[in-house]
């Protein structure tokens, strides 16, 4: 399917929002997420089910001073 990944289309197999994020390179990353402009928990991703058009938003911390 085709969801649109922090503004990019990409096309993933995976069913939900965990198996997405490991499909897409993020495996074990500390990241926030957010679908369709939803926070989603990482406790949550699993449960998370994704579909065609989808807003994916990926968010990793940034550091610096």
């Amino acid at each position: 399917m085709k969801i649109n990944v922090n503004g990019e289309l990409r096309e993933i197999t995976s069913p939900n929002l965990a198996d997405a994020l490991d499909e897409l390179g993020y495996g074990d990353a500390k990241i926030a997420t957010a679908v369709n402009e939803n926070f989603i928990p990482a406790t949550l991703r699993h449960d998370t089910e994704l579909v065609q058009n989808d807003r994916l938003e990926i968010l990793a911390p940034m550091q610096g001073g």
